[in-house]
């Protein structure tokens, strides 16, 4: 095999991925993007719209209050997921029994497809037969069952809490690792000057976790911005759009109001945002090297 035949077959070996990638991910976004400057049905109806469908959504106070919705859903459910993730994951990291049997059972929730849970949450936190309801009034919390998805006063904290339940594991996987790459000798000298209990997880800990830390924080926030299942199962974005994140709000008009220019101008925002989070998390890689 001479020298350019021996080229030509590297680039021969690129082409199935090359194609891969453009079927699955190129040709999609670019469709996005030109879908979003019409006025469409899909089959018969092409009117070119420009930037209408992006003034029309900006200034649409479902979308509007939509994306706020989806914010504060992100950074409660982030925060809830750093906050048992880290506890979990030290608390896992130290040497007791039956170690393994625990991490099992905390990574149930990560482990169960989400219609699943979707489905057994609903079932739990039901007003009338629900056994949510039946624990806090046999504990005397509750005078009188609660509709936790269908008020407008529990409803977003109900599906928040859901979410953290959910998301946890992953977090507390992620730093588990990179508390078991930490080596023990740092541990041992910060013993003999002293340093222990919190002082240890604020001078050795967390600084030696920041990078693994740093790149969690962006993957995750990048996963629950644009979540969409357990929305769909337990509340269908109400009550009142209460709940009414972005990817449902793009769900519904798409496939139920048929305002396919409007979804995809809508979907060119989240996707622009998450872009804009992915080179926080390049920046984040760049700094920990």
């Amino acid at each position: 095999m001479t020298q350019s035949q021996r080229a030509y077959t590297k680039y021969l070996f690129m082409v199935p991925a090359v194609l891969i990638v453009t079927m699955m991910i190129i040709y999609p976004i670019i469709y996005g993007f030109v879908l979003s400057l019409y006025d469409t049905n899909l089959v018969n109806r092409w009117d070119f719209v420009g930037v209408r469908n992006f003034i029309f959504i900006f200034n649409n106070p479902h979308f509007v209050n939509s994306l706020w919705v989806t914010i504060r859903f992100t950074l409660i459910v982030v925060a809830g997921h750093f906050l048992f993730g880290l506890l979990f994951a030290l608390l896992l990291n130290k040497k007791m029994k039956c170690r393994l049997l625990f991490r099992s059972i905390l990574m149930i929730p990560w482990l169960f497809p989400e219609i699943v849970l979707g489905i057994l949450w609903s079932w739990i936190l039901n007003p009338v037969f629900g056994i949510a309801n039946y624990a806090l009034i046999s504990l005397g919390i509750l005078n009188e069952p609660v509709s936790w998805l269908g008020s407008i006063e529990y409803a977003f904290t109900s599906l928040s809490f859901v979410a953290i339940w959910r998301g946890f594991p992953f977090v507390m996987l992620m730093l588990l690792a990179g508390l078991q790459a930490i080596p023990d000798d740092l541990y041992e000298a910060g013993e003999i000057d002293g340093c222990s209990g919190f002082k240890t997880l604020l001078h050795i800990t967390l600084p030696l976790l920041l990078p693994v830390l740093s790149v969690t924080l962006i993957l995750n926030t990048v996963i629950w911005f644009r979540h969409f299942n357990l929305v769909q199962i337990l509340t269908f974005g109400g009550p009142a759009n209460s709940t009414m994140l972005v990817s449902n709000h793009i769900f519904n008009s798409a496939f139920s109001n048929f305002r396919f220019g409007e979804a995809a101008a809508m979907s060119v925002v989240i996707f622009l945002i998450c872009f804009i989070l992915g080179g926080v998390y390049r920046w984040a890689l760049k700094r920990r090297d």
